[in-house]
């Protein structure tokens, strides 16, 4: 409520006493406010009386003298400050309560009141700490209340007694603007986005963009642009999934319609409207949509454009294959040529001299042809889902190969730019950017440019040991991370850099030439590193929510390979002992989380792999490598089931069987490498038989008529054949029990009846 309950008429007001209306006062202009000194003075006095108001109304004289003296873009910062202090966000918030209620007592109507509120605030958060403040906060409901109204009050424009074409007045023209400015301000605070879309501004903005008036075009747009930036829009997808969805298909129908330059507008904006990944969303609707999108992108990409016009076009291109893949971008030629355009912007853009600074533009441009480059190596790696399925993956042999030489050549830039990387750019977003699409590559590709890949080991090494062994709270990339929340964790944590270089280091460590330089670089250290990180994150969790983690497997894979051909530099360095210490401690505790199976039987299997390397006594009295092997002797017979039928085929366990796939070729190796610790570690043998391993194998084997595969038959057979050349018990039990099968799995062992000298 205003002064005395009633807001009092000012309008006979407006004009300050002594002062001419359209005259020109004496006196020079003032150098900061552009006034002349006679202005200066009568704003003072303007500025003293609203100081010292003692009521609404009295304020409002003031302020609308002021107003009407001198525009608040004439105004200095200082006199503006003295002005917001003075008027404060109390009054403009009640002139909007007032007219919310529709209160019959005021002098003054409610569109009235709704313009000088708006007005007042809108001219408030233009400073930054008042756009803070909790009242201005708190008209945020009145403000996206009155954008979703229909036109507040028409009337005709000064001096025509015509009304605006649209039927909105003016009035309501500057009400909308000064309730988007106020909106904006909020915005862009610290909390401003979480703060809007928590009181509803979502909804509303999609409401009135539904509408299509210009005004909401050029402020609510960006606006809600605004709120789908960063951290925000995820969870605003999530919690208004379906205006959200119905505002997309409008724009995409609008990209498809438009011509010519708005179309590139249009790129820009929707690159940011996109659903992000993991949201659950009508997918029917979302195809329909992608589908109209790459059909006004098509004659975009094939069109001569500049530099600067490319980069949206490219960036938009790559977030639609993030969303949906290449199955509805179109005919392979056109995926061809998309890719080809990618690459060439990669080449010029990196291949330039050494020193030269990339703009923020090309970065984000590069960025968006790096994910195109992604998602064109995954896809021609990966088979088709169907036989006419128009992706890169159906392209003929030509177009493969003219695919991969672009792609080559786009790569051999990324080198060549990232061989000039000094580490005080390590913090670099688009560093990171460049290093992920490189290790994508390598993941795949390794007979290309093996030279160029192996003197970059080093860089690559140094890099990801660099983000690793930072912590979370570094204020550079990780910092950035956090920010735009684009990574697969919930945080940054600082291990993403190397988790991205793994696959590379898989095929890497397997190759002779760039092994000898990862072993320089002290890289199996790094990856114990990895491994007890990722062991402390799953180890306090309990065995149904442990997450799966791919990248511990991968690790655990580099160490095998050096266990396999470096089995002098296991023996040994001290990183492998460590090793042996970390896989005894945590095998105990990873059999026992089924989600982890495949993890589990990585980690036997590498432990395994460099037990069978040790001297004939170690280990026979040391309660480490004794637990392992107790624990791993357990877990390997756990696959196995003996069947029902008896005798029958041989039957995994549940949770065998349904990672066979995966854990096949790895249960395997280590029953292989159990064979070679029971020859050379006679202490290994005897602790097969004290915890029942071998009456327990030889159980299932006796009851089954056929084991799963012949590989399979092979690894247990050459396990039980050391078993029995290193033990007579052993031996014995064994060839008891071939004399008693004369049929089934156990008689089909050729060698094993040598080994127990049976005919």
């Amino acid at each position: 409520m205003m002064a005395d309950g009633k807001v009092i008429d000012t309008s006979d007001r407006l004009t300050p006493v002594g002062e001419p209306p359209d005259g020109e006062i004496e006196g020079g202009p003032d150098a900061e406010t552009g006034l002349t000194d006679a202005k200066r003075q009568v704003l003072e006095r303007c500025l003293h009386a609203l100081t010292h108001a003692k009521n609404d109304s009295q304020t409002l004289a003031a302020l609308l003298l002021i107003t009407r003296l001198c525009p608040a873009s004439q105004l200095d910062k200082p006199t503006l400050r003295r002005i917001f202090e003075a008027v404060g966000l109390n009054l403009p918030a009640r002139l909007l309560v007032t007219a919310a209620k529709g209160s019959g007592d005021t002098a003054l109507p409610p569109h009235e009141l709704i313009s000088l509120g708006t007005a007042l605030l809108s001219a408030l958060s233009t400073d930054p700490d008042m756009a803070s403040k909790p009242q201005l906060l708190a008209t945020v409901p009145l403000l996206l209340d009155i954008l979703a109204r229909e036109p507040i009050h028409p009337q005709t424009v000064a001096g025509t007694g015509q009304s605006e074409p649209n039927g909105k007045s003016m009035s309501d023209e500057a009400v909308v603007a000064d309730c988007y400015q106020v909106l904006t301000a909020i915005c862009a605070q610290t909390k401003g986005p979480e703060h809007l879309l928590n009181r509803g501004a979502v909804p509303i903005l999609c409401q009135v963009l539904e509408q299509n008036q210009t005004l909401s075009q050029k402020m609510g747009l960006p606006l809600l642009i605004c709120l789908l930036s960063g951290k925000t829009k995820d969870k605003a997808w999530r919690k208004h999934s379906d205006v959200l969805l119905t505002l997309l298909v409008k724009l995409s129908k609008d990209f498809l319609e438009s011509k010519d330059l708005n179309k590139l507008r249009f790129c820009s904006q929707l690159v940011n409207i996109l659903p992000p990944g993991g949201v659950e969303v009508e997918k029917e609707v979302l195809r329909e949509a992608v589908t109209r999108m790459w059909g006004a992108l098509r004659p975009v990409v094939q069109a001569k454009l500049t530099p600067k016009q490319i980069g949206p076009v490219l960036v938009l291109s790559a977030c639609l294959l993030d969303l949906c893949g290449w199955e509805l971008a179109g005919p392979p030629k056109f995926c061809c040529l998309l890719v080809n355009r990618a690459c060439v912007e990669v080449r010029m853009g990196l291949e330039e001299p050494p020193g030269t600074d990339l703009s923020q533009d090309l970065k984000d441009t590069l960025t968006g042809c790096y994910r195109i480059m992604e998602a064109a190596i995954e896809q021609a790696c990966s088979p088709p889902l169907l036989p006419n399925q128009n992706a890169v993956s159906t392209l003929t042999l030509q177009q493969s190969r003219q695919v991969l030489n672009v792609l080559e050549e786009a790569f051999s830039a990324l080198v060549y730019h990232l061989q000039q990387v000094d580490p005080s750019r390590y913090g670099d977003p688009f560093l990171f950017a460049t290093f992920r699409c490189l290790c994508s590559w390598l993941a795949e590709e390794t007979s290309c440019l093996k030279e160029e890949v192996t003197s970059l080991i080093p860089l690559l090494i140094d890099y990801s040991r660099s983000h690793f062994l930072v912590e979370k709270s570094d204020a550079g990339l990780g910092g950035w991370m956090d920010k735009m929340s684009v990574q697969d964790c919930e945080m940054w944590t600082g291990n993403e850099a190397f988790r991205y270089l793994l696959p590379a280091l898989c095929h890497l460590s397997a190759e002779e030439g760039p092994r000898k330089v990862l072993l320089t670089l002290d890289t199996p250290t790094l990856l114990l590193q990895y491994l007890s990180h990722g062991f402390t994150t799953v180890k306090g969790k309990s065995g149904g929510s442990s997450p799966k983690d791919p990248s511990m497997e991968t690790a655990c894979s580099v160490l095998l390979n050096f266990a396999v051909t470096e089995p002098e530099r296991v023996g040994k360095d001290q990183c492998f002992r460590t090793l042996e210490n970390h896989l005894s401690e945590a095998l105990p505790v990873l059999v026992h989380k089924p989600k982890l199976l495949v993890l589990a039987a990585n980690y036997c299997t590498l432990g395994l792999m460099i037990r069978r390397l040790k001297t004939t006594q170690t280990g026979s009295d040391e309660s480490g490598p004794r637990r392992f092997l107790s624990t791993a002797l357990r877990f390997l017979h756990s696959a196995l089931e003996e069947p029902a039928d008896n005798p029958g085929p041989l039957k995994l366990s549940p949770a065998w069987e349904e990672n066979w796939d995966e854990a096949a070729e790895l249960w395997r190796l280590s029953v292989q490498a159990l064979a070679s610790c029971f020859r050379s570690q006679p202490w290994s043998a005897e602790l097969a038989r004290e915890e029942g391993w071998l009456r327990n194998t030889l159980g299932v084997l006796a009851g089954c008529s056929t084991l799963p595969d012949r590989h399979t038959q092979e690894a247990l057979e050459e396990a039980l054949c050391a078993l029995a050349s290193q033990s007579r018990p052993a031996k014995q039990e064994i060839g008891d029990v071939m004399k008693r099968q004369e049929k089934g799995a156990l008689s089909n062992m050729k060698n094993l009846k040598k080994v127990v000298e049976l005919k």
